[in-house]
């Protein structure tokens, strides 16, 4: 996304340190629980780039090499604790039926434990990888072949 968008430097300058700002400061999320979000709602968006891109990260930041396809496939049956498994829930319905998040989903996050700036972290996320998998859409973006295998291999 961000090689199609350097035509355009004020937004992928504006797009990178939002990126940024979500993904890589401390927070409530651990930094696979935002790369969760990321491969949770680029599958639901049918964004393969994205899926592949974000799941070699994913990998990586869990240390488990199957754990971005089990994602992808269906977070619903993903090997995820009750806590992700409800974070990834209220992600997908964001991301893909907004107008039926109620007040009872916000609820059900905090039963889980994450506070409201959790849930505005769970919601921003799912935001702008809701923006950025219909760039690589638009743009046709097709993923890196190493993606592929990063983090499913011991570095040889």
């Amino acid at each position: 996304v961000f090689v199609g968008m350097m035509h355009r430097p004020d937004e992928l300058r504006a797009f990178l340190d939002y990126h940024d700002a979500l993904m890589e400061r401390e927070s409530g999320l651990s930094k696979a629980e935002r790369e969760m979000i990321v491969v949770a709602t680029s599958a639901a968006n049918d964004c393969l780039y994205c899926v592949v891109a974000h799941g070699a990260i994913l990998r990586i930041r869990a240390k488990d090499d199957q754990i971005a396809d089990r994602i992808a496939a269906n977070w619903r049956t993903a090997p995820v604790t009750e806590r992700q498994r409800a974070m990834l829930g209220f992600a997908v319905k964001l991301g893909r039926t907004p107008e039926d998040v109620t007040d009872g989903d916000l609820d059900e996050l905090r039963s889980h434990g994450f506070s409201d700036d959790d849930i505005w972290d769970i919601g921003s996320i799912a935001a702008l990888f809701a923006l950025s998998n219909r760039l690589a859409h638009l743009m046709d973006l097709q993923p890196n072949d190493e993606f592929f295998t990063m983090g499913r291999f011991p570095r040889g």
